[in-house]
C-alpha cells in the first residue's frame, strides 16, 4: 500500500467543474487512491478551504472517507525552512509560496509520494520525492 499526499492544486481542480485540468485530476485522485492511503495537510486544507463558506461544508466535501489528515511533523518545518533558504540564495522571489516548501518537505520527510500538478518546485528541492504529475 502507498501513501500520498495530494496537493491542494489538484483538489482545487478536480472540485472546479471550469477547471482545465480537472479530468487529469479526477483520474489522479483516483489512481492514487486506488493503490493507497491519500493524505492532506493543515497547509493543504488551508488552501483548499478558501472556496468553502463554513468548516463544515469543507469537512463534508473533503470527507474522511476518501483522504485522511495527517500533521506537519516538525523535522519537515526545518526542511521546508531550509528549502526555502536554498530557494532564496538561487534567486527565487521573497513572496514565492512558503507552502509549497511545507508540503514538498512533508512528504519527504515521511516518504509519502506527492501528487501535484505544479511538479518543477518539488523536483528542485526535494528530488527524493516521487512525484505524480502531469506528463
Amino acid at each position: 500500500m502507498t501513501a500520498t499526499l495530494v496537493d491542494s492544486n489538484v483538489l482545487i481542480d478536480s472540485l472546479d467543474p471550469r477547471s482545465p485540468w480537472r479530468p487529469w485530476a479526477d483520474t489522479a485522485l483516483v489512481d492514487a487512491l486506488d493503490r493507497g492511503i491519500l493524505f492532506v495537510n493543515q497547509i493543504i486544507y488551508a488552501e483548499v478551504s478558501v472556496a468553502f463558506a463554513t468548516v463544515e461544508h469543507c469537512d463534508e466535501v473533503l470527507g474522511t472517507r476518501w483522504v485522511e489528515r495527517i500533521p506537519i511533523p516538525w523535522p519537515a518545518s526545518f526542511l521546508a525552512g531550509k528549502a526555502f533558504v536554498e530557494y532564496r540564495r538561487r534567486g527565487g522571489l521573497k513572496q514565492s509560496p512558503l507552502p509549497d516548501f511545507f508540503i514538498g518537505a512533508h512528504a519527504a520527510v515521511e516518504g509519502l509520494r506527492l501528487l501535484t500538478r505544479d511538479p518543477a518546485r518539488y523536483r528542485t528541492y526535494f528530488p527524493s520525492v516521487e512525484l505524480i504529475a502531469p506528463e
